[in-house]
């Protein structure tokens, strides 16, 4: 465990994130380990790519507004729900997104 605690440690002082073992100590052992692991899983580098993307200025001048088609989720077969969340993920990974604001009830937000 030992090892891998220093591993984190390093990882996290590379990224400035020591501050997430501030707490180490106080710990029991299992929440220890859970918090290394943790910490060995986070892919920091991506996530300061990101980051960094966030702080390039984007050229909005050739998109456009327009209206959706109203779909029911409930009503999309296995089949469409697939293809409309691979269709998503690709959209992602080519750099092009949308934002789309939903409006609905309580009920509709809270699954009540």
């Amino acid at each position: 465990m030992e090892g891998k605690y220093e591993e984190a440690k390093e990882k996290l002082k590379k990224y400035k994130q020591e501050h997430l073992l501030i707490w180490y100590d106080k710990l029991i052992e299992q929440k220890r380990e859970e918090l290394i692991n943790q910490i060995l899983k986070i892919d920091f580098e991506q996530i300061d790519e990101l980051y960094k993307q966030t702080q390039q200025k984007k050229d909005f001048k050739d998109c456009k507004i327009e209206p959706l088609p109203y779909i029911d989720k409930q009503k999309l077969t296995a089949e469409e729900k697939q293809k409309y969340e691979t269709d998503g993920i690709s959209i992602i990974k080519e750099g092009k997104y949308a934002v789309v604001t939903m409006a609905g009830g309580q009920g509709t937000r809270l699954r009540t």
